[in-house]
């Protein structure tokens, strides 16, 4: 499996060259933010609206809320699930890195070539990166469509990142967005079924009000005000007392 396009003329190889080699051409601003942002911003990022849906989601009525506090659970889960299953694959597919295989190919970040940086030390397929990106992204969009979008939007992002720098081939991208994608969606509706009933007593109980109680089940319980006698009941007393 090492020999995975690690050479010759192909249609990996030859976008590879493609994306890589815009850094030749582009301002040295834009490699920093692209070499930023692929190594840590994205992702950080995808976390960060992962927040956002769940303060978002506070907001909502008891059932669903706990259906999205659910998701919301299950995404990061999900990732890391994903990175588990990753690891004996890249040992298995045991590719090298691109630059190790295409000396041509820039890598913008030296301490991902020179370094001890998994860069410099893991294999390529798949790409780490573009797994956890893509499962939280497909996560939130589980949760929430209209954040999920965005997510999904952010981890191609990251896949484009990937490349540019020169750490990836394309393939390893498409195959970390296949393999967070499969993960989020063919074990979501056994982990939806095993996390709803924990998550919805978390918003039943009075401890977790701060963390998971949603917009209906957190506002104040109305208070019993003494109500008016009506006209009936006056007059019904008024002959009591006549009557006595």
């Amino acid at each position: 499996m090492a020999g995975l396009t690690t050479g010759g003329p192909n249609v990996d190889v030859s976008l590879l060259y493609e994306i890589n080699g815009i850094a030749r051409h582009a301002p040295d601003w834009f490699d920093r933010a692209v070499t930023l942002a692929g190594a840590h911003g994205i992702l950080l990022t995808l976390v960060l609206l992962v927040l956002w849906c769940w303060r978002g989601a506070r907001r909502q009525d008891d059932a669903t809320a706990v259906e999205t506090f659910t998701a919301l659970v299950w995404a990061p889960l999900a990732a890391g699930l994903a990175l588990l299953v990753n690891m004996p694959l890249r040992e298995f597919v045991a590719r090298p890195r691109p630059f190790r295989q295409h000396p041509s190919v820039q890598v913008l970040d030296p301490y991902l070539e020179t370094g001890p940086g998994l860069a410099a030390t893991d294999f390529s397929f798949v790409s780490g990166h573009a797994t956890l990106a893509m499962a939280l992204g497909v996560g939130l969009f589980v949760a929430n469509r209209r954040a999920g979008f965005i997510g999904i939007g952010l981890a191609l992002l990251e896949g484009f990142c990937r490349v540019y720098v020169g750490v990836q081939y394309p393939t390893d991208v498409i195959g970390g967005f296949a393999l967070g994608t499969a993960v989020v969606l063919l074990l979501a509706p056994l982990a939806m079924a095993l996390l709803t009933p924990p998550v919805r007593a978390l918003a039943r109980s009075p401890r977790t009000a701060l963390l998971v109680r949603t917009g209906k089940g957190g506002l104040p319980r109305p208070v019993d005000l003494p109500q008016a006698p009506s006209p009936q009941a006056d007059q019904r007393t008024h002959e009591s007392g006549l009557a006595a």
